[in-house]
């Protein structure tokens, strides 16, 4: 049984308050105020500990740096070309997709990620703007 941590249960709390999916530097950064001696090694270690359990999940969505989301239920992501934005994507029907993948594959699917890439509302009304 893994020992109890108010650093780790900090942590936790803290992404299940955020939706826009924060980097370890921003947990860090957050959790500091709390916990001011707590290394960024630390936050590093127990954020891959939290993935590692299923309590979070870790997002790589191609920007060389891992997100964390407190919200573990399947559900899709949209990152923002933009501005790097990464937020939830809520599908009501994906049966479609999945039907599909499994057709042609002899396999067994077991789960998958999706991600959707574009411009948020914000950077969309942006480019509107300029042009």
């Amino acid at each position: 049984m893994l020992k109890y941590s108010r650093q780790r249960e900090a942590i936790k709390n803290f992404l299940m308050t955020r939706h826009d999916h924060p980097t370890a530097d921003v947990v860090y950064s957050n959790v500091r105020t709390e916990f001011p001696n707590i290394s960024l090694g630390t936050v590093y270690r127990n954020l891959t500990l939290l993935a590692d359990l299923g309590e979070i999940s870790r997002l790589r969505v191609g920007d060389g740096v891992d997100h964390f989301d407190a919200d573990t239920r399947p559900h899709y992501h949209f990152v923002c070309n933009e501005c790097g934005a990464v937020s939830d994507l809520e599908l009501n029907d994906i049966s479609g997709l999945l039907e599909a993948a499994v057709r042609d594959f002899d396999g067994m699917i077991q789960g998958h990620v999706t991600y959707f890439y574009g411009l948020c509302p914000h950077c969309r009304s942006t480019v509107k703007k300029t042009s």
